[in-house]
């Protein structure tokens, strides 16, 4: 069985968002570039089901310039066997990336397609759900535990009202949430020997997906300061406070 993962570059989580002063976008220039973190436990999860002999190969897969071949290398050092590019400069929205991804799908026949369960940077946490649509094939969401038997995945979700198990026939897709497991530290040799794996460049035009964005961002800006508190001496001050400001 195949296990195709989606992963995402993305500014760094550990990494301090700066709008640009003209408020046109996120001002990445030396920013540190990661992986989504979610899409770096679905990999993990991807290798701990190959190496468990549930599975045969891992591939990885992103969209964009040039540029994500970083993440991509670093997603074959953390254990992948193969790397796909979707080569684009457009700013995609999620059901133009599901399509994409169904391509590679309809391609590959994976048996199963883990993804996060969204990107830190757009928090739609769309593309999963779109694609499994795309595909007809059964989905599960914010996953926090997964396990395979035969044709058949377990999977604990995170929901509101606490934890769901649910049973979904393979082929599927599953997107996960950040307890699911952590993700492996990638060590020096595993890094010189990514640059020997595979990794191969398709572009928009030959998978047959036209760009469509049919939203458009006007302006970023950032969130407003907030305001220094106060000290009050008692439980009277302090709602006589939230009186003065029309808070109660």
């Amino acid at each position: 069985m195949k296990i195709l993962v989606g992963i995402k570059r993305v500014v760094d989580y550990n990494v301090r968002i700066r709008v640009r002063s003209d408020g046109s976008g996120i001002d990445t220039d030396g920013v540190k570039m990661s992986i989504n973190p979610f899409d770096e436990i679905a990999l993990e999860e991807a290798l701990r089901i190959r190496e468990a002999g549930l599975a045969e190969e891992v591939i990885v897969v992103s969209l964009g310039g040039n540029e994500c071949q970083q993440q991509l290398r670093t997603g074959l050092a953390m254990g992948a066997d193969r790397a796909i590019q979707i080569d684009t400069d457009a700013d995609l929205q999620p059901l133009t990336i599901a399509r994409a991804f169904f391509k590679i799908v309809e391609k590959e026949q994976p048996g199963l397609v883990l993804m996060g369960k969204q990107a830190i940077d757009g928090d739609n946490s769309q593309t999963g759900q779109m694609l499994a649509a795309l595909w007809d094939r059964p989905q599960a969401t914010f996953a926090s535990g997964l396990s395979l038997s035969g044709n058949t995945a377990t999977v604990v979700r995170e929901v509101d009202a606490g934890l769901e198990t649910i049973e979904v026939d393979l082929p599927a897709v599953v997107s996960v949430d950040l307890r699911l497991n952590e993700p492996r530290f990638v060590k020096l040799p595993d890094i010189m020997k990514a640059k020997r794996k595979p990794l191969d460049v398709i572009s928009m035009d030959d998978l047959g997906v036209t760009a469509e964005n049919d939203l458009k961002v006007s302006h970023y800006a950032p969130p407003p300061k907030r305001e220094k508190g106060i000290m009050v001496e008692d439980a009277a001050q302090l709602v006589a406070e939230l009186r003065n400001r029309g808070l109660v």
